[in-house]
């Protein structure tokens, strides 16, 4: 049973957007590995850029200076 576990930074992506990277890892998984899409788990978690570092510095803040 595979568990795959997606962190994005909270952005705004859509629902539709994260369904579509659910099916897309799943039906990735089966093409090659051979894993059953009834039992693979994809989980996304959205982390607030604020909680999240680069190189020393939050993301909000690299974003902030195109980095």
């Amino acid at each position: 049973m595979p568990y795959v576990n997606i962190k994005i930074t909270k952005d705004g992506t859509s629902a539709e957007k994260k369904a579509e990277l659910i099916r897309g890892v799943t039906d990735l998984l089966r093409d090659v590995l051979g894993k059953n899409p009834q039992t693979t788990v994809v989980v996304i978690e959205e982390i607030d850029s604020d909680n999240w570092g680069i190189g020393g510095e939050t993301v909000t803040r690299r974003r902030g200076q195109g980095s």
